[in-house]
């Protein structure tokens, strides 16, 4: 039943519409065309002013046929850069990019498997219940299309959200963040002549993140410091830095407990430099803000038992795995939609070598059309 000659020109078409992170208008339009071609009602909301888009959240609701619980499919409209002119090249079943551009498979082979999903259902005109399709913005950028959305528009209490690698696989478990801003303030002198005068916020920040533990703190924690931005010259002592990190876990409690380690190292390292108690330098600004919640998505929930059904009556097993990254799901989790993370074939994604095969985007729609048809 699945058209997988139309798929794959429906993938080669979203993929060559540029759609980085705020620029996902014209993408959305298209989406919404189609989506509205199929029998979905549409809207999108104004998300796009608070997340600094173009454009807002598309939701597509489709009736169904069946008095069911809605269900909820979520996937992103936007891409990382360099994303500007894509060109999708298929040799041998696999897609590329031309390799000056990502491919946008991330998250666009989604949006190709869940209409074509849709498509075959309205052509066979096969049983199916409420649908909520959820296309969001701003994914790759901090979540701030799904933070935003007006959710007054949902009322589906599960779902899915495709945006992984691997086919056969629902993630179910997810690190809460916390986003981490050290602004340091210090005093700028001329390095060469008076560098007594100074106080080098670089140096300090340096010193506070020599003795930060990064990277894998164990099996449920990682930390990271990700930019580092100040000074104005060579031969000037920089008066001002900033610093910027996250810490994630599945632990709460070891999550909190990262963070105030971070934060404590910081304060105690400023405080050995201070050197004028008439202007209070160096001075230290905090930001320390709660990206996104975890994810612990119970295994006997429908989530969880619904994507197992449909993967044995495929012959196939769903691989229940856990995650160290954030997607749209968090979000939905936290609001009260229980969500899931399937994969849909990406691989090497946020990179030139971004590659999708037909084939594992076919596997994902049908996976996903048995989804819909049991659920």
């Amino acid at each position: 039943m699945i058209n997988t000659r139309r798929l794959s020109e429906l993938f080669k078409f979203l993929s060559e519409i540029d759609s980085e992170s705020g620029n996902e208008k014209n993408i959305c339009l298209e989406i919404k065309k189609i989506m509205e071609s199929i029998g979905c009602e549409t809207i999108i909301d104004d998300a796009g002013k608070k997340a600094g888009s173009n454009v807002g959240n598309l939701i597509a609701k489709f009736k169904g046929n069946k008095s069911k619980e809605p269900i909820m499919l979520n996937a992103h409209m936007d891409t990382v850069k360099p994303g500007k002119g894509v060109k999708a090249i298929l040799k041998d079943g696999v897609f590329t990019s031309d390799g000056t551009t990502v491919l946008g498979a991330d998250d666009k082979s989604a949006i190709a498997i869940l209409i074509e999903a849709l498509k075959v259902i309205v052509e066979n005109r096969l049983d199916c219940g409420p649908i909520e399709f959820v296309f969001t913005i701003c994914e790759e950028i901090g979540l701030l299309g799904v933070k935003h959305l007006n959710y007054d528009l949902i009322s589906a209490k599960y779902g899915y959200c495709l945006d992984t690698k691997d086919i056969y696989t629902l993630v179910v478990k997810a690190p809460g963040s916390n986003f981490l801003q050290f602004k340091i303030y210090g005093k700028d002198a001329h390095a060469g002549i008076e560098p007594e005068k100074g106080i080098n916020a670089v140096l300090i920040a340096s010193k506070a993140i020599a003795k930060l533990k990064l990277g894998r703190i164990d099996e449920k924690t990682t930390c990271n410091i990700g930019l580092i931005k100040g000074g104005k010259a060579s031969n000037i002592v920089p008066a001002y830095v900033v610093v910027t990190g996250e810490a994630r876990s599945h632990s709460e409690a070891k999550l909190q407990k990262i963070t105030d380690n971070i934060i404590d190292i910081f304060k105690n390292t400023v405080s050995l430099f201070k050197k004028n108690s008439a202007d209070k330098l160096p001075y230290l600004e905090i930001v320390c803000e709660r990206d996104f919640a975890s994810v612990n998505c119970d295994t006997s929930s429908k989530t969880v038992t619904l994507a197992e059904r449909a993967a044995k009556n495929l012959g196939k097993k769903i691989k229940l795995i856990a995650t160290g990254g954030g997607a749209d799901s968090n979000i939905f989790f936290k609001k009260g939609i229980k969500t899931g993370v399937l994969g849909t074939g990406m691989k090497d994604v946020h990179t030139l070598r971004e590659s999708i095969s037909v084939e594992d985007m076919k596997k994902t729609t049908e996976l996903m059309l048995e989804i819909l048809k049991i659920s």
